[in-house]
């Protein structure tokens, strides 16, 4: 009994710390939630949340309401960032890029129905799902949880036990119940700061269809790192078609940086500032090569 009143007054605590941070997004057509990124009134939302309008309504935990503008957005993570008027806003930090495990306690924080501040608890299911959208948008490296998830949690916190985000709630299966998928803390950093800086997310299109794996011992022995990117699928008259990569080759770094997910693969394309980049490739059979790819931008499909 000791054990079950420490374990309820711990998460009563977290949720004291961490809901001041959580807030809603309010527009003519709709709502969500958001949580404070920077002090200065960066707040993180879900691109589906805010996307065609530009009149938005933070409302803080404490019920004010303030006036918001949308920064940017980016259609292939649904991540969209608003900024609120005022300062010295509190703030959730994210936690660090591989922290997350399958069967750590998560807490959600959101508006489903407009219920405001509602909290719910679960566990994270699964990690790097991905999920095709109607409009046409793949999203990829998302986190599954059994956490409570409804319409208006869209854009809030998945918590963990440290009162960091591990994730930004997006959606649920609307025929199934339990099953609800978060855009990954990773994926949200550096999705922010470009559109925090940029006002969107460039990347360069390389062409290809992809999935991160497990090497074996060996393998992570000789390259030095655990995981890589299999390609699945080499588009005709793409760029990577042009450099010559295949199909099963491991994609283990561009431009000299190490990709184990496919999320490391969006980053570093959209960080390339040239047309050429270089591809660290294991072929089937063994082999190592350096490939040189000459990229273009990438034409993002159009959410309805």
């Amino acid at each position: 009994m000791k054990l079950l009143q420490q374990f309820s007054d711990d998460l009563e605590a977290l949720v004291a710390r961490a809901a001041p941070a959580v807030v809603g997004v309010e527009h003519s057509r709709g709502h969500g939630t958001g949580l404070f990124l920077t002090p200065d009134g960066y707040v993180l939302t879900n691109r589906h949340v805010v996307m065609r309008t530009r009149k938005l309504t933070i409302q803080l935990s404490n019920g004010e309401e303030l006036r918001g503008e949308l920064v940017g957005g980016d259609a292939p993570t649904d991540l969209a960032v608003v900024r609120a008027e005022g300062t010295d806003f509190p703030t959730l930090p994210l936690a660090e890029p591989g922290s997350v495990r399958v069967g750590q306690l998560v807490m959600a924080i959101g508006n489903p129905f407009r219920l405001e501040q509602s909290v719910s608890l679960g566990v994270v299911s699964a990690i790097n799902r991905s999920l095709p959208l109607p409009n046409g948008v793949l999203l990829e490296g998302m986190l599954q949880t059994d956490a409570a998830i409804n319409p208006g949690n869209s854009g809030g916190p998945l918590i963990n036990t440290r009162g960091q985000v591990v994730g930004l709630n997006t959606l649920v299966l609307p025929y199934a119940q339990g099953i609800g998928f978060a855009v990954g803390a990773s994926t949200a950093a550096w999705v922010a700061s470009l559109l925090i800086q940029r006002g969107k997310v460039e990347r360069r299109f390389l062409g290809i269809a992809a999935t991160a794996v497990n090497l074996d011992t060996r393998l992570a022995k000789d390259t030095g790192q655990p995981r890589a990117v299999k390609v699945l699928k080499v588009q005709d008259g793409t760029p990577a078609h042009d450099a010559g990569l295949q199909v099963d080759d491991l994609l283990l770094a561009i431009n000299r940086k190490t990709v184990n997910s496919v999320d490391d693969l969006q980053r570093l394309m959209a960080l390339a500032t040239d047309e050429e980049v270089t591809l660290d490739v294991l072929r089937k059979g063994g082999s190592r090569k350096k490939l040189s790819a000459r990229t273009r931008p990438r034409v993002e499909p159009v959410a309805a």
